[in-house]
């Protein structure tokens, strides 16, 4: 039977898919180290599905498609998207036969506490997706009947199957005429960084809406590499002119990048950050405000950002508008435990994101 969604009062502006492995995370509670933990929190989260979720939550339509074991881990994660307005009827609950480790993918996180930084440890190799022939997939019936389509450089990491998996699937949908949204998102315990930029690098002609600026190749001079990368040197936290020199760059080189989009954290301790991004789009760069806070649970917070920027695309925000949604959506997902932003009223992202913060009865 076909899932609904019942924040769909009026139906969603577009229909969203996303592709991408679910995990199951396990963290020792109250700040404790792994090390002297004698119990853990459990819960699922990836970076995919965590944006499916944020989106489900806010009243799109949103669809996520992966391979899980058929077994009760698998289909407890299935269980908690589902909770949550997610369609999961493409998941491919696999068998032994197919996924001979018939494993979901595990991670633990050690959160962290004022000068003490989080800390992830990935139990991953061999998971189902990993071990799916993910070549029989008939990704024209997969995308059929979607408008957005959204991708990240995790899932190619996983391993080289992934890798064409994904590739296939942003031609597939540029020939649908799908609108793709790509978010870097490099994991250095997956893949090395040249291989990251080699691979990512491979998939932006592909793409219409692109997160953060690595990890790309951005050669100065294509047939030279040794003239160096434009990005070469650009600070963590640049200037808007550093940054709205680096977008054109990009635009330079990928014409068909229709926004470009990037936060910036400043870390003051493990347990206060600052966030503000940049966007480009429709010839402008825009800086957003500058968000202060303190930190109960960061992780997901970059995919709360790529969330809240397609809820903003998808109803027509304004330029401004639109980044500062992005920021106040990753800013209001650090206050929330487990990877995904879960909150159901957009109205109070845009409460925040106006700095309005007095009790709302």
């Amino acid at each position: 039977m076909e899932h609904s969604n019942p924040l769909l009062k009026n139906g969603s502006p577009q229909k969203f898919i996303t592709i991408g492995e679910i995990m199951l995370r396990l963290t020792p509670p109250n700040y404790e180290k792994i090390r002297m933990a004698t119990s853990f929190e459990a819960s699922y989260g990836g970076s995919e599905a965590n944006i499916a979720l944020a989106l489900a939550n806010l009243g799109i339509d949103s669809t996520f498609f992966s391979v899980v074991p058929n077994n009760s881990i698998g289909k407890s994660a299935i269980r908690m998207l589902r909770s949550n307005d997610v369609h999961c009827t493409p998941v491919i609950l696999s068998t032994p036969e197919e996924t001979p480790t018939h494993r979901l993918g595990t991670y633990y996180l050690e959160t962290g506490y004022g000068i003490r930084p989080s800390k992830v440890t990935y139990d991953r190799k061999h998971s189902a997706i990993s071990e799916y022939d993910l070549s029989k997939v008939d990704l024209d019936k997969l995308f059929d009947g979607y408008d957005w389509l959204h991708l990240s450089g995790i899932t190619p990491a996983i391993g080289p199957s992934c890798r064409d998996f994904i590739l296939r699937c942003l031609k597939s949908a540029k020939e649908k005429g799908l609108t793709v949204s790509f978010d870097g998102n490099f994991r250095s315990r997956m893949w090395t960084w040249e291989e990251a930029r080699d691979y990512c690098t491979e998939c932006l002609p592909y793409v219409d809406v692109l997160l953060g600026i690595e990890p790309y190749h951005l050669w100065k001079d294509e047939a030279d590499h040794s003239k160096g990368d434009w990005k070469d040197g650009i600070p963590m936290q640049p200037s808007y002119e550093q940054q709205d020199e680096i977008f054109g760059h990009f635009l330079e080189r990928y014409p068909n990048l229709k926004c470009i989009a990037r936060h910036v954290r400043y870390a003051h301790s493990g347990s206060e950050n600052s966030l503000k991004a940049f966007m480009w789009y429709q010839g402008h760069t825009f800086e957003s405000r500058l968000f202060t806070f303190h930190i109960l649970d960061r992780v997901g917070g970059g995919d709360a950002f790529a969330s809240g920027l397609i809820y903003a695309m998808m109803h027509h925000y304004r330029p401004m508008d639109m980044v500062n949604f992005a920021v106040a959506s990753s800013v209001i997902k650090h206050t929330i435990h487990g990877d995904a932003n879960i909150t159901d009223d957009a109205q109070s992202i845009r409460d925040l994101m106006n700095m309005s913060f007095d009790i709302r009865r």
